[in-house]
């Protein structure tokens, strides 16, 4: 089995793959926020959204800064456009089979059609 191994792709599916931190990139896409703002958006507690923002961090979509007792998160400097061409040659390639497909199930309906059975 060929094996495709990026660490960066890694990372950002595996930090995209929780729906929590999906969540937490749409809130700080409005506005920057707190850990504790967001341990109470989310009905986590303070532990439990730090190791979801930790996450997130590792994977460069979000940066934090501490100011006194408040560590604020923001959207990180990564964008998604690795994923976003990795996705898109899958979906190039999903594209070509599928239209093969039809081709094949097209040619078979004529095919009855000619000798005037349906499928």
């Amino acid at each position: 089995m060929v094996q495709y191994e990026s660490p960066s792709l890694d990372a950002s599916f595996a930090a995209l793959a929780d729906p929590t931190r999906r969540g937490v990139l749409e809130q700080l896409g409005r506005a920057d926020t707190s850990i504790t703002d967001l341990a109470a958006r989310f009905g986590m507690s303070l532990t439990g959204i730090k190791k979801h923002v930790s996450v997130l961090e590792q994977a460069g979509f979000v940066a934090t800064q501490k100011v006194g007792r408040v560590r604020t998160c923001r959207l990180g400097a990564r964008r998604l456009a690795e994923e976003a061409a990795w996705i898109e040659a899958y979906r190039h390639t999903w594209a070509a089979r599928l239209d093969a497909l039809d081709a094949v199930v097209q040619n078979m309906i004529n095919e009855e059609n000619e000798r005037g059975t349906q499928i």
